[in-house]
Parts: structure tokens; sequence; C-alpha cells
């Protein structure tokens, strides 16, 4: 999906702390619905892509999008369960109710809710919830990140032998022909585990690993990834290493490691 950009004509009436408390707010009412379902009874689907969905999911985008259709009329938003809503606005709230669905199915605490802030087509604000561990990461460009309102930060790590390097599954990363850098990456860091989904971002983005890669995912999933890293001074960008939500997979990681894991990459 390509997101229009206006990057030229920055709109500055666009408060980024007022819509980053909103992105909050917003995120907290859909990310506490799903606690009405977790551990408990929900319905299960699954997609065209096979890919599960519940009524989890859909309650607590309904709700999110209830919200932003209150407090911001004028405004877009793309949600994964709902589609998109004024494509043209300035403004495009990005939602993703459940991310993480699997692990919200088998009862793992480590799925989040994520709602990104496009202004002008640009990334500018991003939150991570976890509402199982009432884990709050969120960022405004220039402003900083915070978990649950204390300033965070990336770790400073520059040597991949002591890194911690997280990915959500192995299937994406064969089935997306990345097998041989994961390899790479694999002998070459300290510890790897599966903390992820978008999870394994907000562990770099509050110092607790190093590096997240993602093989696969989409713009609902990445938006609020994007501010949300790179605000904690970490890096945000596809395996290419262009700095983007657009191009279908991602690396967080530490600036220190950046570098060399985009020459393990470029191989």
């Amino acid at each position: 999906m390509k997101i229009k950009s206006n990057a030229n004509n920055p709109h500055m009436k666009n408060d980024l702390n007022e819509l980053r408390k909103s992105a909050e707010l917003f995120a907290r009412i859909g990310g506490d619905s799903t606690l009405n379902y977790f551990k408990k009874s929900f319905e299960l689907e699954y997609k065209e892509d096979q890919s599960p969905v519940t009524d989890a999911d859909k309650n607590a985008e309904k709700l999110i999008r209830d919200e932003i259709r209150k407090k911001y009329p004028a405004h877009g938003i793309i949600g994964e369960e709902f589609g998109i809503e004024n494509h043209d606005s300035d403004v495009l709230w990005i939602i993703d109710p459940i991310d993480g669905t699997q692990s919200f199915i088998h009862g793992v605490p480590f799925y989040t809710t994520l709602i990104g802030v496009l202004i002008d087509g640009s990334p500018s604000v991003g939150v991570i919830y976890a509402p199982a561990l009432d884990e709050m990461v969120s960022a405004a460009t220039g402003e900083g990140v915070t978990l649950n309102g204390e300033a965070c930060k990336a770790r400073n790590c520059e040597d991949l032998e002591k890194a911690t390097f997280l990915t959500t599954d192995l299937e994406h990363i064969e089935k997306h022909g990345f097998q041989h850098p994961f390899r790479k990456l694999l002998k070459s860091t300290r510890v790897h585990r599966t903390w992820g989904d978008a999870y394994g971002h907000l562990m770099v983005a509050t110092g607790r690993a190093d590096i997240m890669f993602d093989p696969i995912l989409k713009i609902w999933d990445a938006a609020a990834l994007l501010p949300v890293i790179t605000e904690a001074g970490g890096s945000f960008t596809d395996v290419h290493g262009k700095k983007t939500i657009e191009t279908g997979n991602a690396i967080s990681c530490t600036k220190g490691l950046a570098g060399d894991v985009m020459k393990i990459f470029s191989v």
C-alpha cells in the first residue's frame, strides 16, 4: 500500500504531543478491551491468507475507530480489519488492534495493540501497547520515547557477539528467502529468542534486546514502530537499509549494530 507524501509541506497545525496523548488513550481503550477475551472465550476465524483473526481483534479496532472519528472526524484511518477511511486526509491513523494474534489465541501475553499516525505521509507518532503486561511505549517525532510515562532508550550495543537477536518465527524467514542472513545473524549474536511481533521491537526500544528482524509486515504492523525505534535512538529500516514502513520487512536494532547487520543482509 502506497501512502501519499507531502513531506515538503508539513502541517505545523498538528500538535504531535496532543496526537500522541490521543493515540495512547485510544490504544488503551482498544487494547484493554482485548482482556475481556484473553485466556477466556473468543471466536476464531482464518482470513484468505490463513492468518487468524478473532472477535477481540474486530471489537478493539471498532472501539479505536469510534474514538478517532469522534475526536478527529476529518482524519483518515487505515486498519487491519476494516480497511480505509478518508485515505486522502493529511493525517492518517494506522491501527493494528492485535499484533501477535497467534500469541493472543495461545494465551501468551506478548501481543500488542499498535497505533501509528502519519502526517503528510511521514510516520510521526507511534504507540505500542501490551495490555496483558500493562506496558505502553509511545513516541512522537522530536519528542522522545517513553515506557509507561518514563523516558527509555535503545541499548548502546556495538558488538554482534554481545547482542540479543529476536525474530517472530522461522516459517516466514524461509518462505521469504532470508535463511542465509538469518543463519549468519544466529551464529554472530550472543542470544536468539522468538519474542517477536511488535513486542520484539518494543524490547529493542526499551533496551532489553538489540536486534529484531521481521521478514514480513504490513503497514499497520510497521507504522507505529518507526517513530518508536527512531526516538529511542535506534535504527528502523528495511533489509536494504531504507527507512520506510512500506516495503514489507523491517529490522530494528541499536545504531551501533546497524552497519554490521546491513552488511549481513547485503551479501
